[in-house]
């Protein structure tokens, strides 16, 4: 298989240190969240770095795919990574993403939804190991 982009980051001091990216771009402190026992304050944590990413990278894919259908939509993924205890030494990932699709029927965009979700290589990197819940946002919703 060919890459076609790769990059590095680097932590230091895992949760309570800093990442920063080989090219400089990004440069974050990174702290254990409050809800955890952290500090409070403008500090980011690898959950929210996971949710960044796989919102961004999902709704790639969902367009993606919506191109190849020849179908112009509007859409938006908001992506909730929540950090369980699976045993005192053990943790897990949940994933919930809401997407957002405008432009397209409910069936449609139902479609679009799965066919991103198995084109998305974020999903295809956790698949049968994380738990990830997709939600179709219609605008009944959006809108309460």
């Amino acid at each position: 298989m060919k890459t076609i982009y790769q990059t590095t980051v680097n932590a230091t001091g895992g949760r309570d240190g800093q990442v920063a990216s080989e090219d400089g771009v990004l440069t974050l402190d990174v702290r254990v969240p409050q809800e955890m026992g952290g500090p409070a304050g403008g500090f980011t944590n690898p959950e929210q770095l996971f949710a960044a990413g796989y919102a961004a990278c999902f709704d790639s894919a969902l367009n993606l795919v919506a191109r190849q259908q020849k179908l112009k939509i509007n859409s938006s993924v908001s992506a909730t990574v929540g950090l369980q205890m699976a045993d005192p030494t053990s943790f897990n990932l949940a994933v919930s993403l809401a997407v957002r699709i405008e432009g397209v029927e409910q069936a449609t965009a139902q479609e679009l939804l799965a066919k991103a979700h198995a084109t998305c290589p974020y999903s295809k990197a956790i698949r049968n190991n994380v738990e990830v819940s997709l939600t179709l946002i219609d605008e009944l919703q959006h809108h309460a």
